[in-house]
């Protein structure tokens, strides 16, 4: 099967190229060779840059027919328009890497199913639901076979572990150090992670898979996870001792951290548990690396690499934690509780 990837060297695409190129398959890259590292052996690469869409369109024209298109970094309406203009009636099939950030949150029901309400958290999200509308409806109108895909939060090789309140880049040091760690509301929302790996095996058997033709699915982690046990587990990862947890309601880390703490606002004070079933069916998704496990390969990835963060300043994330229990103690005092 010939296979164009759109992108290729991400978190995702990395695994998935070296998953196809095993199955036999003929394998171009599409990218702008920032990351020529993580490109596998045997796969072809074409450079350029998807955005600027003429000098794209003419080296699609060129390529000639592919069997499926997997784009992996379509972002933003025009991505979604231009691959339609150079690819209508030219491919076997468009495979889509969309989010489920697709939806709105709260979700109406629990867990997501694929014909929840389309939402839209923030600009990122937003296009998302754009580019989908756009490309469904290329699918209706028969230009090519469209498929969706829907991850949700997806680690692995290169990628340090999420930290929700901030970029987290020393989080695991904190971890390690048993220093306290900021948890958003009472940690008793729901979160799920997949790793890479799992994700590219569904992205390969949605190539030229016609059952696939038409639908959208998910693909996320199926442990779901409490904020609380999230951390605890990354501790047990590291082999370090329990989390010092500090609960801190989430209106009051936007007012005071609002850049920080504006995913935690979007995204993660709400239960993001979703039903993977339909992938189960068409695709052969299978949840094969538990949470821990693949904590552990990533920290060990980082750390060969050279790049597991380590003395970083976190003096905010400390003075926050300071004034909160500081303002705790003083409540308590001031209201006959302490």
């Amino acid at each position: 099967m010939k296979i164009l990837i759109i992108g290729g060297t991400g978190l995702i695409s990395t695994p998935m190229t070296r998953f196809l190129l095993e199955r036999g398959d003929a394998v171009t890259l599409y990218n702008r060779g920032k990351s020529p590292s993580y490109i596998p052996h045997g796969a072809t690469v074409v450079r350029g840059d998807r955005q600027r869409y003429t000098e794209f369109e003419a080296q699609m024209h060129d390529l000639g027919h592919f069997d499926c298109v997997i784009d992996m970094v379509g972002y933003a309406p025009e991505d979604a328009e231009s691959v339609v203009r150079v690819f209508r009636g030219r491919i076997g099939q468009f495979i889509f890497c969309s989010t489920v950030d697709v939806y709105r949150k709260p979700a109406a029901r629990y867990p997501y199913i694929e014909d929840e309400s389309y939402g839209g958290l923030n600009t990122y999200s937003s296009n998302k639901v754009i580019c989908e509308k756009t490309l469904r409806a290329a699918h209706e109108r028969r230009d090519f076979p469209v498929t969706i895909i829907r991850p949700a939060y997806t680690y692995g090789d290169g990628r340090g572990v999420l930290y929700p309140f901030g970029t987290g880049s020393t989080y695991l040091e904190r971890i390690r150090a048993g220093k306290p760690i900021i948890i958003h509301g009472d940690g008793s929302s729901l979160w799920a992670a997949c790793h890479s790996e799992d994700v590219a095996r569904a992205f390969v058997n949605a190539a030229q898979n016609p059952v696939t033709f038409g639908k959208c699915y998910h693909t996320t982690g199926e442990e779901w996870m409490t904020w609380n046990d999230y951390h605890r587990r990354v501790a047990v990862a590291l082999n370090a001792p329990e989390p010092d947890i500090v609960h801190i309601p989430t209106t009051t880390l936007v007012k005071i951290a609002p850049d920080r703490a504006a995913s935690v606002a979007d995204n993660f004070q709400f239960n993001n548990i979703f039903d993977n079933t339909a992938a189960h069916t068409d695709l052969n998704f299978r949840y094969t690396i538990p949470w821990v496990e693949g904590v552990q390969r990533s920290i060990r990835w980082l750390e060969e690499h050279g790049k597991l963060l380590t003395g970083g300043d976190d003096r905010f994330d400390d003075e926050v934690v300071r004034l909160w229990r500081k303002s705790e103690v003083q409540l308590a005092a001031s209201l006959g509780g302490g």
